[in-house]
């Protein structure tokens, strides 16, 4: 009898182990998606469960990563509302109409564009190009931390510069307001105060493929406010949140740009680019 009730103890506390070490540790692939603060007491919160990059040996979103030291902008003119596109760019957006863009429920206010849901997406595809837009985080903010001005400029609809209010929030340096999204901080936080208008002046290169396989990755340089964010930045792959960047597969020399509503009203104005 005693030999039983040593197996059946045995038994009954190797299946508590299991259980304990099943509800402790998150099932591979899905992570823990724990917020934690960064170690010197800054206040900026990110991820620790997550990859990390090989070009800088941070976990991708880390709240411990360097920020960018904050730069106050130049004032704007005043008469930037009235701004035009240079002859031979393309309008995406000029106040009147979304004729340029594929149907969604973003709507004009004001001659404003203001993001609702889902991705606004252009009807023409682009690669090299140069791209100048205006935008408006809401005041005050509105939402959860993750949805402060949260926007996002997807060029080619695959490669993400950050569109937040990092003025106010203090989000991961790799999700910062002109961040390449989830790889690269801003070399300087130049964001403005939410209700005021910013500008992105951004100069693209598309990736380039051959025989199926990467050539030369894609490249970006990006003005914040007028401030260098970003030199000739190389882009390491299609953005994710959570993941390592890699291009996996090929990709068309030209794709619509989109712009990615966050659950936030982001506004935006004043949006043309030049094909390179």
């Amino acid at each position: 009898m005693f030999r039983y009730l040593t197996i059946i103890s045995i038994v009954v506390g190797f299946a508590v182990a299991i259980c304990y070490l099943i509800s402790a540790k998150p099932t591979i692939g899905q992570g823990q998606q724990k917020l934690i603060e960064a170690k010197d007491g800054s206040g900026i919160v990110g991820y620790k469960d997550t990859p990390i990059l090989p070009c800088c040996g941070y976990h991708v979103h880390d709240p411990d990563r360097p920020a960018p030291p904050i730069v106050t902008p130049g004032k704007p003119s005043a008469d930037e509302k009235a701004g035009t596109a240079p002859s031979d760019a393309v309008v995406l957006f000029d106040g009147t109409n979304l004729s340029q863009w594929q149907a969604s429920d973003w709507k004009i206010e004001n001659a404003e564009l203001v993001a609702v849901s889902g991705n606004l997406t252009t009807k023409e595809a682009f690669g090299d190009c140069q791209l100048h837009l205006e935008w408006q985080a809401p005041d005050p903010p509105q939402g959860s931390i993750f949805d402060h001005g949260n926007n996002g400029i997807m060029l080619m609809g695959l490669f993400e510069i950050q569109i937040f209010d990092s003025y106010t929030t203090r989000l991961y340096p790799d999700g910062h307001a002109a961040a390449v999204y989830g790889q690269t901080p801003p070399m300087v936080n130049a964001c403005r105060k939410p209700g005021q208008w910013q500008t992105y002046d951004i100069v693209f290169f598309a990736p380039v493929f051959e025989d199926g396989r990467l050539k030369k990755p894609a490249y970006v340089t990006v003005f914040h406010n007028g401030i260098l964010t970003h030199h000739n930045q190389e882009i390491f792959g299609p953005t994710g949140h959570r993941i390592l960047p890699k291009y996996d597969k090929p990709i068309s020399e030209k794709l619509p740009l989109s712009l990615s509503a966050h659950n936030n009203p982001v506004r935006f104005r004043n949006i043309w680019l030049r094909p390179l």
